[in-house]
C-alpha cells in the first residue's frame, strides 16, 4: 500500500503540523515508512502553505509526489493550485465553506468537510486542520483512526489534547457519514 499525500493552505491554517502528525501516526503508531517535505512561503502567515507526504508499507526510494493520490485543501488558492495534481481515482478534501469547487470531467472523488465551521462550533478555528485528519482517516485507509489519536496527542500543545481530539473526531464522524451516503 502507498500513498501520497499533499496538504496544502495557508501559513497560520496548521498546514506543516498535520503533515508532521500524519507521519508521525504513520510512522510510530501505524509501523509505515513515510516521507515528508514541506514548502511554504517568506510570510509567516497568509501565504501558500503545502505538506507533501509519502505513506507506505514499502522502502521510499524517491521523496517527491509525482501524482497525489489525496489532496487536502484548505484554501481556494491551494485548490486552485494544486488540484490538477491529483491522479484519477484520487481523494480531494477541501473545506466546504472556504473553497469553491469547479465542475470537473476528472474523474476524483471530491469531499467538503466543514472543518472551520465545525472548530469555530468547538471553539477554536485554529484545529480546523485536526477536523480534515479526522476526515482523511475515515475517507482513506493512509492512516488507521487509532494511530492518528495517539499522533494528534504526542504532537498539540500541553492543555490543548481535549480539543484537539474533539477536532479529530469530529472530523471523522462528519467524513464517515459522507462515505455511508
Amino acid at each position: 500500500m502507498r500513498w501520497e499525500i499533499r496538504i496544502s493552505g495557508l501559513g497560520g491554517q496548521g498546514i506543516l503540523l498535520s503533515g508532521y502528525i500524519l507521519g508521525k501516526a504513520a510512522t510510530l503508531f501505524d509501523n509505515r515508512n513515510a516521507v515528508q517535505i514541506e514548502s511554504y512561503g517568506p510570510e509567516a502567515r497568509g501565504s501558500r502553505a503545502r505538506t507533501d507526504l509519502i505513506i507506505s508499507d514499502e522502502d521510499i526510494d524517491y521523496p517527491y509526489i509525482s501524482s497525489a493520490d489525496i489532496l487536502v485543501a484548505l484554501s481556494q488558492d491551494a485548490y486552485n493550485y494544486y488540484n490538477e495534481s491529483v491522479k484519477d481515482g484520487g481523494i480531494i478534501l477541501v473545506d466546504g465553506d472556504l473553497v469553491k469547487i469547479e465542475k470537473t470531467s476528472r474523474k476524483v472523488k471530491i469531499y467538503e468537510i466543514p472543518a472551520t465551521r465545525i472548530a469555530e462550533e468547538l471553539g477554536r478555528k485554529i484545529v480546523a486542520n485536526v477536523v480534515m485528519l479526522g476526515a482523511l482517516s475515515a475517507i482513506s485507509e493512509a492512516v488507521s483512526y487509532e494511530a492518528l489519536k495517539k499522533a494528534v496527542l504526542d504532537s498539540v500543545p500541553k492543555g490543548t489534547e481535549e480539543l484537539n481530539m474533539k477536532a479529530l473526531e469530529e472530523g471523522w464522524n462528519y467524513a464517515r457519514r459522507l462515505t455511508e451516503k
